[in-house]
């Protein structure tokens, strides 16, 4: 249900009550204006919070602001006794927690979507323990898959020349191969490298995702190599000019707030079009990427019995001994079909806590 608190304009309640007051009066708004200017207040009594009013707020919105239970029933029973069109929107409007349309609004405030990522990756801490928060973290979800949709992204490449603040949190945001300072990242913006991203107008200068392209002869075989910081600008631009293959090594999420809405397919398919466009002769397009744990996961598996290859894959690791290392620096060495078959297995099980695969 609806909370009925209304805000007066000089309320002189604690700020968590307050901002509680100005959620309630912002969903009652019915004009756009006047919704604009609540929203905006309702933003900077958020900001003025500590972290424990912050997650009392949270919690408000996800117990309250609730669907009407008589109205949702009602819509449920007319859908069953009439599977029309029209009952089935009346039912998804019945079924519409208020708790969305209190999101939308507080988005018109400036900075508003923002504020909201922001909210979304402080829940993240919480989720286990406080079931009941998930229903906002949902909310939150659906909303940001429709505003961060592809016609609201664009896409830019970055390199030496753009702003060192974008250029700042590429060292920040990298999560597969760490940049090891401004010396590290100018090699990976290299004439024979590439790196774009995606921005959203709502978070000017923020990176929402970002990926790193090593242009090359050939398909790499380890990543090594392409991070290496020997090749001078030069040398680079002559070996741009011979290049024939893109390998895509890193690709990174920035925004831990919007952790589950798509944009690394998208991006990916957006950014080979640009290379064909620059560089036509390019004939092959690759990834080279790690899988974390799979070494460790894989030994465990071997040590403790507990796989009926075991044998077979202890053999083919005894094989492949002396080439160990080469493996775990990601080198594509031919691989037994049982390491293979267990590989597979590792990378479609999801990731689980403490670092265990």
């Amino acid at each position: 249900m609806t909370p009925n608190t209304q805000a007066s304009p000089h309320s002189n309640a604690a700020p968590l009550d307050r901002a509680k007051q100005l959620a309630a009066t912002l969903l009652s708004e019915r004009g756009e204006a006047s919704g604009a200017l609540v929203a905006r207040e309702l933003h900077q009594v958020l900001r003025i919070l500590d972290g424990s009013d912050r997650h009392g707020f949270q919690r408000y919105l996800a117990s309250e602001f609730q669907p009407d239970t008589a109205a949702l029933r009602a819509a449920a029973e007319r859908y069953l006794a009439d599977t029309s069109a029209e009952a089935a929107a009346a039912l998804a409007q019945a079924a519409d927690p208020p708790r969305q349309e209190l999101l939308r609004r507080m988005n018109m405030a400036p900075g508003g979507t923002g504020a909201l990522v922001a909210m979304r990756s402080e829940l993240a801490a919480h989720l286990r323990s406080e079931p009941e928060l998930k229903l906002l973290d949902a909310d939150l979800k659906h909303l940001f898959a429709s505003w961060f949709n592809r016609g609201f992204l664009e896409l830019r490449r970055i390199d030496w020349q753009s702003p060192a603040a974008v250029l700042a949190k590429l060292i920040a945001y990298e999560a597969v191969h760490a940049i090891k300072g401004w010396d590290d990242l100018r090699r990976r913006l290299a004439p024979d490298r590439r790196c774009f991203a995606f921005f959203h107008p709502a978070l000017p200068g923020e990176p929402l995702i970002f990926v790193e392209v090593a242009l090359v002869e050939g398909l790499a075989t380890a990543v090594a190599p392409l991070l290496s910081q020997d090749s001078d600008e030069e040398t680079a631009g002559t070996q741009a000019a011979r290049v024939d293959t893109a390998i895509f090594y890193s690709i990174s999420n920035c925004q831990d707030g919007l952790r589950g809405v798509s944009f690394g397919n998208l991006l990916i398919k957006q950014v080979v079009e640009e290379l064909q466009a620059e560089f036509p002769q390019l004939k092959r397009f690759s990834t080279l990427s790690p899988i974390p744990g799979f070494r460790r996961w894989l030994t465990q598996r071997l040590a403790d019995g507990s796989d009926p290859d075991a044998a077979q894959l202890t053999e083919a690791r005894q094989r492949r001994a002396a080439r160990a290392d080469q493996l775990a620096r990601q080198h594509r060495a031919p691989c037994d079909p049982g390491i293979l078959r267990h590989h597979g297995q590792l990378s479609l099980r999801p990731r689980q806590h403490r670092g265990q695969p």
